[in-house]
């Protein structure tokens, strides 16, 4: 199999593509060409044709043997491992192609696996955090020169941390010693080992800080870990700088926060009366008219082990920073998105006025003017990295 060559340049892919007439797989679509190694010439010619998840699945996979065939690796990784982003639970292809994906992606990148022969170390170290009955992978990387500080990276609700391989690399030339792992509920740990998400994030966080002996480290969590990465830090005081890469102040209030204020007032009644019956038949009956909600609520129900989209909503207020936000008394970074199909940034307010005892709070809101206006920034990824060691130095700088 050809292989990547270590020495070509870290580059970033710019902009945001309208790709598809529905909010969500179109946010993915643009998510397979700028962080998961996809081609904007061959997700053009077939993204108009993607209506519900089963085309998804059947389009994505396709690329993915087109790529193949003709030993466009790269690729391939990129549209097998999302061919599997919209399959739900219980489809014997999902871990199929998630492990398909991976493999070819350890393939293809093994050089920073490898030792040096210099160094005898590889560019990447690998690790296997043990974490109850299961165990955490980690990425390691250090900058050849001095370190600037420690990061301990994470994603969120439905990221692998290979999605985050070139992110570390570009930090690691920035002069950060680099841990990235996945948690419960993400990547491999819930496809192949089953441990499901905790809203209790303190607890993995705190096997890997133990693992590694780490101390005065920056957090840095993306999309729901906007909230995982904040709520660590409310409990481990190892912990001196939160990034939260996204606005993430509850996820309940995240999947209501499109609504009018009229329906989020139902909606929190019909909760407050544990309605149960109402809540199920008005997610399923949205489901049924919309791709985005039906994936949100299969997927979540998997993710979080619920039976029902009540039982799921109910797993959702666990994921609040509310009860714990007065906890919080390290520098804060939060990043925005003035167009993010998921999350409205104006709850960034909100999450502020939670915030009492941060040490400093800083709010950046990233726009189209920018290429950065989705979703974690996806369209400028190296604006949003640049501009989270850019307030790392500047918080060290003014002691």
């Amino acid at each position: 199999m050809k292989k990547f060559d270590q020495n070509t340049p870290i580059q970033f892919k710019t902009g945001v593509h309208t790709l598809n007439s529905e909010a969500n797989f179109n946010f993915q679509l643009n998510r397979v060409i700028n962080w998961d190694g996809g081609r904007l010439e061959d997700v053009e010619k077939v993204s108009q044709a993607i209506r519900n998840s089963d085309d998804w699945k059947k389009t994505l996979i396709a690329l993915g043997d087109h790529a193949m065939a003709e030993e466009r690796i790269e690729n391939a990784i990129g549209y097998y491992r999302m061919s599997e982003f919209f399959m739900y639970d219980g489809d014997p292809d999902k871990k199929k192609y998630y492990k398909l994906a991976t493999e070819l992606f350890y393939e293809y990148y093994e050089s920073f696996f490898e030792e040096d022969a210099v160094t005898g170390k590889p560019v990447v170290e690998q690790f296997q955090v043990p974490y109850e009955n299961v165990m955490l992978p980690v990425m390691h990387v250090i900058p050849e020169g001095e370190s600037k500080g420690i990061l301990l990276l994470h994603g969120g609700n439905d990221s692998y941390f290979e999605e985050f391989f070139f992110p570390i690399l570009y930090l690691r030339q920035k002069g950060y010693e680099v841990y990235l792992f996945e948690g419960p509920g993400q990547g491999g740990v819930i496809r192949i080992q089953n441990m499901h998400f905790t809203h209790e994030w303190e607890k993995p966080v705190k096997s890997v800080l133990d693992y590694f002996k780490l101390e005065d480290v920056t957090i840095i969590g993306v999309s729901l870990g906007g909230y995982l990465a904040p709520r660590a830090a409310a409990f481990d005081k190892r912990i001196k700088r939160v990034v939260a890469w996204s606005v993430f102040p509850c996820f309940l209030d995240v999947i209501i926060g499109d609504q009018t204020p009229a329906v989020q007032k139902l909606f929190n009644l019909l909760m407050k009366l544990h309605a149960k019956a109402v809540i199920n038949m008005i997610f399923n009956s949205e489901a049924k008219k919309m791709p985005v909600i039906d994936w949100g609520l299969k997927h979540g129900m998997y993710a979080y082990e619920a039976d029902s989209a009540y039982g799921y909503a109910q797993k959702l207020k666990l994921y609040d920073l509310e009860p714990v936000a007065d906890k919080i008394d390290q520098d804060m970074l939060i990043l925005g998105a003035n167009k993010d199909h998921f999350i409205n940034y104006k709850m960034v307010g909100k999450e502020i006025n939670m915030l009492n005892n941060v040490r400093s709070l800083t709010f950046r809101l990233f726009t189209d003017k920018e290429h950065a206006q989705d979703h974690c920034n996806c369209g400028n990824t190296k604006l949003a990295l640049d501009s989270i060691c850019h307030w790392i130095e500047g918080l060290k700088m003014n002691g």
